[in-house]
């Protein structure tokens, strides 16, 4: 699993753009002896359900958007808790009409998030843990330029009907991630849902390269991913929820902004992500952004570890009578 991981986030974007990006999380599917399911929805199955950010971002993609589903169950049948694990999925990000001015050749790496998550699949359905259903999701798509890419000042709505002004197209991976949480929240009932993603430049800055940003609101949940983390050897350090800095995201014209100021950037990314999960169930976003890549060796394959020890853990927990 992390070595699939590895390959995804090296493979160049000539090589690897979203509709192979699906076509590997079928060969994942194919290759678990039945225990994973594989669904791809098309764009008009997500214009069905309403996914406005995710096909907003798309809109310049020289491929169609392909939103991945990989459902994992346990052989015997038996669960105990159903959980979503969302990665984002830039299979490559220009920045879009707010184009990036410095480390575009990196930004293969983009799809950090979906590679940790289609390659703890892998995992999840070699080791076939107990009690546990599994959800792994990717809104896969490109973040590019032409004459039908989405401009600063557009409006999008998510598919919880939540309208947001894009005021930067270079903030894109929480308008894909927003539809892909409403899913597994809504569509899917999960009971608790974490995210990856290789978010924000901010939280690089405040970390380094070596350790990624945890936020959450809640402690158990917190507590489970930093134990984890010591044990899988994959840094990360809880963030801040600072519910003040929410001020920076309103917006006079739609629901919400898509970027807050300058300063704090990776804690308004963060809370931007709650307003797409119901504020009751668990939910984690881990910014991978440092982490996901080694400038001496290239992907580090991180997240594929944390995710399924964090996925096998689940399946031990009984639910309430």
């Amino acid at each position: 699993g992390t070595y699939m991981c590895k390959d995804i986030v090296n493979a160049p974007h000539n090589v690897l753009n979203s509709l192979s990006l699906a076509d590997t999380a079928k060969k994942i599917a194919e290759e678990s002896g039945g225990t994973l399911k594989c669904t791809i929805l098309d764009k008009d199955e997500c214009e069905k359900r309403g996914m406005g950010a995710f096909l907003g971002v798309a809109r310049a993609s020289e491929t169609e958007p392909q939103f991945i589903h990989l459902t994992y169950t346990p052989p015997d049948g038996k669960v105990n808790k159903r959980v979503g694990i969302v990665g984002k999925g830039l299979l490559f990000d220009t920045g879009g009409y707010n184009i990036k001015t410095a480390m575009m050749e990196l930004m293969k790496f983009d799809c950090g998030g979906s590679a940790a998550v289609l390659g703890a699949a892998r995992s999840v359905a070699a080791l076939q843990p107990p009690g546990v259903e599994a959800h792994f999701l990717v809104a896969a798509c490109e973040n590019m330029i032409n004459a039908k890419g989405y401009v600063p000042s557009d409006i999008l709505t998510a598919s919880n009907g939540k309208t947001i002004e894009v005021l930067n197209t270079d903030a894109e991976g929480r308008l894909t991630m927003a539809d892909a949480l409403v899913y597994a929240d809504k569509e899917l009932d999960c009971e608790s849902v974490v995210e990856l993603s290789t978010l924000t430049g901010a939280c690089m800055i405040a970390l380094g390269s070596s350790i990624s940003g945890l936020w959450t609101s809640d402690d158990d949940l917190a507590e489970e991913l930093l134990d984890i983390a010591k044990v899988t050897g994959e840094k990360t350090w809880r963030m801040p929820m600072e519910k003040s800095y929410n001020k920076q995201l309103e917006s006079k014209i739609a629901d919400i902004k898509n970027i807050g100021e300058r300063y704090g950037g990776s804690i308004t990314a963060a809370l931007f992500l709650q307003n797409f999960v119901d504020k009751k169930k668990p939910f984690a976003h881990i910014d991978i952004a440092g982490p996901v890549w080694d400038t001496a060796s290239g992907a580090t394959g991180y997240g594929s570890n944390l995710v399924t020890e964090w996925v096998r853990r689940q399946g031990l927990e009984k639910k309430d009578d």
